[in-house]
C-alpha cells in the first residue's frame, strides 16, 4: 500500500451548505472524502444528470476494488467570510398586476476565506500521481494541493486517528470514542480513539486499516 498526505491551500473562498439556518448558509469546517474523491479525479461523474439524485454507490465503490481510498479532510488555520446572495426569480411570463412590486430577495453565505489550509490522505494499493490543482464546493474553488508520500508503517493497538474518519466505511469496532460532525451527505466523526490494525503517521497516531467505501443498503 501507498500512503500520501495532502496538503490543500484554498486559493478563492470555498462554499458548500453544510447547515442552513434560515437565510444563512454555513460552510463546516471540514471536508468530506467523497467531495475530495471527485476532486482529486479517482473517480469521474458525468456532467449532465437528467435527475438531480446522488449515485455515490455506483460511482465510488469501484475504487474499493482498486484498493484506493481518500479521507475527509481536517482544518489546520481556517477563516470565514461572510457574502451576500440574491435570489432571481425564473419566469417565463409576467403578469402585470397593479401595485405589484418586484422586490428582491437576499440570502447569506458563510464562506471558508482564500489561504485556508487542510490535510487528508489517500491510500491506494498503486501508486498515485495526483493532481497539483484541483477545484472544491459549489463555486469550483481553485485548491493548491501538496503531496507528501509516507513510509508505510502498520502497527496494531490502541491509537488516534490521524483525521476525521467517515465511519461508515471504518471497519466494525475500530471505533471506540469520537465527536460527531453532523454534515450531508454522511456525517463524520472527529477526534476519534480507535483500537485495532492501523498505518502509523506518528506515534500513537494512524489510519485504520481496511478503510473502503461502505454505503446504506
Amino acid at each position: 500500500m501507498y500512503l500520501y498526505a495532502c496538503r490543500l491551500t484554498l486559493q478563492e473562498s470555498l462554499f458548500f451548505a453544510t447547515r442552513e439556518i434560515g437565510r444563512l448558509y454555513e460552510t463546516g469546517r471540514y471536508l468530506h472524502n467523497y467531495a475530495l474523491t471527485y476532486a482529486l479525479g479517482l473517480v469521474h461523474a458525468p456532467y449532465f444528470n437528467a435527475v438531480q439524485v446522488p449515485r455515490y454507490a455506483d460511482e465510488l465503490q469501484p475504487l474499493n476494488h482498486q484498493q484506493c481510498y481518500v479521507t475527509p479532510a481536517k482544518p489546520l488555520e481556517v477563516s470565514f467570510q461572510l457574502a451576500t446572495i440574491k435570489y432571481g426569480e425564473e419566469v417565463t411570463r409576467t403578469e402585470m398586476v397593479p401595485g405589484r412590486l418586484n422586490t428582491p430577495s437576499f440570502g447569506r453565505a458563510k464562506e471558508l476565506a482564500p489561504e485556508s489550509t487542510f490535510a487528508c490522505y489517500v491510500l491506494s494499493a498503486a501508486p498515485l500521481k495526483l493532481p497539483r490543482w484541483v477545484r472544491l464546493g459549489k463555486w469550483h474553488s481553485k485548491t493548491l494541493v501538496e503531496v507528501t508520500e509516507l513510509e508505510m508503517k502498520e502497527r496494531t493497538g490502541d491509537y488516534a486517528a490521524a483525521c476525521p474518519l467517515n465511519p461508515l466505511d471504518v471497519p466494525a469496532g475500530a471505533l471506540r470514542a469520537f465527536d460527531i460532525i453532523s454534515m450531508p451527505p454522511a456525517s463524520l466523526v472527529a477526534n476519534a480513539r480507535c483500537g485495532g490494525a492501523y498505518y502509523e503517521v506518528a506515534r500513537g497516531v494512524g489510519i485504520p486499516v481496511g478503510l473502503r467505501y461502505t454505503f446504506p443498503t
